[in-house]
């Protein structure tokens, strides 16, 4: 069936209106059905317009939150390169200490900088390249990632042990 025609098996014959109105023709329902469909389309169409609207209001909000939390990623950097800086000057008396102290807060704030400039589709490109060049340093990373994790929640979800021995000791008279 074509979206401009009526149902097949639709009934052609006129309809009496319930309230004593003259019956509908063959050409009126075909009317009544084309304004249907019309309004449907409308309908359809605002509907696709308010879903646009929402993804792209969704888009925005997740993309500023982006860039705010990669703001303050980037002033803890900085303020770590800050801390380090400040914590080579207390050792005045030896210079080849205050040296790599103040070699890894220059390190730390050209880190602090890169991450300011760079966008989230250019950190997502360069993990996608790094991916590609050593997949197996990536495998190794997620297995590695995967345990630390694993050990983390199996530490955290264990009761302490009793320290007199077996816990159900405590339930025995």
């Amino acid at each position: 069936m074509a979206g401009n025609e009526l149902p097949q098996g639709a009934p052609v014959d006129p309809v009496a209106d319930p309230h004593g109105a003259a019956p509908h023709t063959a050409a009126e329902e075909h009317a009544q059905w084309r304004a249907l469909q019309g309004d449907v389309e409308g309908l359809a169409d605002v509907a696709a317009e308010r879903g646009r609207g929402l993804l792209d209001a969704a888009r925005l909000q997740a993309q500023t939150y982006v860039e705010q939390r990669k703001s303050d990623a980037a002033q803890s950097v900085h303020d770590l390169a800050q801390t380090i800086r400040n914590s080579g000057r207390d050792l005045g008396d030896k210079p080849n200490v205050r040296a790599f102290f103040d070699s890894a807060a220059d390190g730390l704030e050209q880190l602090g900088s890169s991450i300011e400039r760079r966008s989230l589709g250019d950190f997502y490109s360069e993990a996608e390249a790094f991916a590609r060049r050593a997949p197996v340093a990536v495998a190794v990373g997620t297995f590695v990632a995967g345990l630390i994790a694993a050990r983390f929640i199996k530490s955290s979800s264990l009761p302490p042990e009793a320290p007199d021995g077996d816990a159900r000791d405590s339930f025995r008279a």
